[in-house]
């Protein structure tokens, strides 16, 4: 029987998470995502440090102040490994804007076209790059915009919630990640259930209800399930659009060979008896409000990226000083 990894790669699109080149070649994904806690610790390994000391080269060479030159290092170091990436994968890289931009829909956007610029010159064209955001109502706004006004393709990140996910099928985003672990771990943390069979897990049933209801509803942005902690949730969402999984749980559907059944479909979606939902601004928020789960797991995501952009420009502000 071919291996669970083989089967998944059957019905659903499989993603690595990673910026570990070695392990992205190892897989065969047909994609690969990328996000500040990753890049910080590829950029700590050794194998990496002449990609990392060119983007710092280059900085310097472009002048301006110390500060200045940091953001352009690490500007340049996320395309440097999305570059790098694509030479290995089909398919396309993301590339995430700074969460500390997460509330300013302008800074989004201008980040967001530097990046693409930055490819670009790469000779990347924007077609093989997706864009993370933050699922904040200013990073739905501000993808609104780049898909509409420039065509940039984005990935919104961090989401927790449906109406999150409404919101961003509305602004027709091309992809969102919901992160099914970090649901699973809020529950297991705040809730006296500690395990879940693998269709009842809290995760699973979130991006399941993403999932019909974008497919019932016709939306053109497809669901990209994220943050997982075991090979169960893997499976429970086998036949989703996408799934992006780290290097040691790719290996242990590598490793493992038992029939995978396809437990989301577009058919199966649209036997679902389901109303639609509007969202604006202040129904985005006042949803959000009611979900402690996801207010808390959004605050703390942005938190934990925003933590890693800092300890990757500390790094970088030393080397550029030293």
């Amino acid at each position: 029987m071919a291996s669970v990894l083989d089967q998944m790669k059957g019905f659903t699109t499989i993603v690595a998470d990673t910026g570990d080149f070695e392990a992205i070649g190892k897989y065969k994904p047909t994609d690969a995502t990328t996000n500040p806690s990753l890049i910080y610790a590829a950029s700590q390994m050794d194998a990496y440090q002449d990609l990392v000391e060119e983007a710092l080269e280059n900085a310097r060479n472009m002048g301006g102040s110390v500060e200045e030159q940091v953001t352009n290092a690490v500007d340049d170091v996320y395309v440097k490994f999305g570059c790098e990436i694509l030479k290995i994968i089909p398919g396309r890289v993301s590339t995430e804007v700074d969460a500390r931009m997460s509330f300013d829909k302008d800074a989004m956007i201008e980040k967001a076209l530097k990046l693409i610029d930055l490819y670009q010159e790469q000779g990347i064209g924007k077609d093989r790059i997706l864009i993370k955001l933050s699922s904040t109502w200013e990073g739905v706004e501000a993808a609104r915009v780049l898909e509409k006004e420039y065509g940039i393709h984005c990935n919104m990140t961090l989401l927790f919630n449906f109406h999150q996910a409404v919101a961003c099928a509305e602004a027709n985003v091309t992809l969102i990640s919901p992160f099914v672990g970090r649901i699973f771990d809020w529950f297991v943390k705040n809730t006296d259930q500690k395990s879940y069979t693998m269709l009842e897990d809290p995760g699973v049933k979130s991006v399941t209800k993403i999932y019909n209801y974008y497919k019932k509803f016709g939306y053109k942005t497809v669901v990209m399930g994220a943050s997982f902690r075991n090979t169960d949730q893997i499976k429970g969402l086998a036949g989703c659009d996408l799934l992006t999984i780290s290097p040691s749980l790719l290996q242990k559907l590598a490793d493992t060979s038992e029939e995978v059944v396809q437990q989301l479909s577009e058919k199966k979606a649209n036997l679902q008896d389901l109303e639609r939902v509007e969202v604006d601004e202040k129904i985005f928020r006042f949803e959000m409000n009611e979900d402690a789960m996801a207010t808390e797991k959004l605050a703390e995501g942005i938190r934990k990226f925003a933590a890693d952009a800092r300890k990757l420009e500390t790094e970088f502000r030393k080397r550029l000083q030293s």
